[in-house]
């Protein structure tokens, strides 16, 4: 299993701060995948991705107990 944090806007467009997927061994794009089959009209094309507190990218292995999270973009003012 791998854990998912969300934060800022993907928490309230989920309503969760996180998720679980079961997962031995996948990329951060099957991830990304597993979040928009359950919750279609999130928008990740934007996100940073981090596992276990790195950025990475789409190509990225990832393994179970793995943290990733997706920060989306955010403005200020």
């Amino acid at each position: 299993m791998i854990k998912i944090l969300l934060f800022a806007g993907l928490q309230e467009e989920i309503g969760a701060d996180s998720l679980m997927m079961d997962c031995t061994e996948c990329t951060v794009l099957e991830v990304k995948k597993y979040v928009l089959t359950k919750f279609p009209l999130v928008d990740l094309q934007q996100v940073i991705t981090a596992v276990n507190e790195e950025f990475s990218q789409e190509e990225d292995k990832v393994i179970s107990g793995d943290v990733v999270a997706f920060l989306p973009p955010v403005s200020g003012g």
